[in-house]
């Protein structure tokens, strides 16, 4: 279930089983420059049915409530392009996305008119991410798409721990039943959240600040 990896000398045949299995509706585990992230081809309807499921299975320490919205769900890029190609940008945010990405940060946006149906969501925005790791950036490439993916967190293992919610070692998430995949470079994650910014109207709000610095 896990395959170690060198990040910096990535092997081909390991990006092409894994993008075989996001093709094939499979969900895999990687690392990012935050948490540990759990991802789905969007393309695929059978990954996104089981990262919904695996979604809901989250509980929101402040409220114990499940987590089922689409919100919650980050569109993973390998290159900053590609978020026009689904989002609303004018220059100006373009300018500010350019300047944080790749880095630790999600951006909440409106997508173009037309593309919920594309992109399967039930509401006509998203969060997007460059992460500032070579290794999802590779395996989106090697797919040929984006990636949806969620934070993996402890309760979705069925450990409910509030001052411990996030993972560091790879071989902490065999325990999260319906993984295909866990891809380790063997090197612990920090249990740090990225930073949210809300780009949606006139001003940026920051909905959530973590690793990533804000303001700028």
């Amino acid at each position: 279930m896990i395959e170690y990896i060198v990040p910096t000398n990535i092997d081909d045949r390991v990006l092409a089983r894994a993008a075989r299995l996001l093709t094939e509706g499979g969900l895999i585990a990687i690392p990012s420059d935050t948490s540990w992230l759990i991802g789905c081809s969007f393309l695929s309807r059978e990954g996104l049915k089981k990262l919904r499921r695996l979604a809901s299975s989250t509980i929101r320490a402040e409220t114990e409530e499940p987590v089922k919205e689409d919100r919650h769900f980050t569109l993973l890029c390998s290159d900053i392009s590609q978020f026009g190609e689904f989002c609303s940008l004018d220059n100006t945010r373009f300018r500010l996305l350019k300047r944080l990405s790749p880095g630790p940060y999600v951006f909440i946006l409106n997508t173009l008119l037309g593309t919920e149906k594309a992109l399967q969501l039930r509401r006509g925005e998203i969060g997007v991410r460059l992460p500032d790791h070579p290794l999802p950036r590779a395996l989106i490439k090697a797919l040929g798409t984006p990636l949806y993916s969620v934070t993996a967190r402890k309760s979705m293992a069925g450990v409910e721990d509030e001052l411990d919610e996030l993972f560091e070692g790879g071989w902490e998430l065999e325990a999260i039943e319906g993984l295909d995949l866990i891809l380790d470079t063997g090197d612990e994650r920090p249990l740090i959240h990225t930073t949210v910014l809300d780009l949606r109207g006139d001003e940026v709000i920051p909905l959530r600040l973590g690793a990533g610095v804000w303001p700028v």
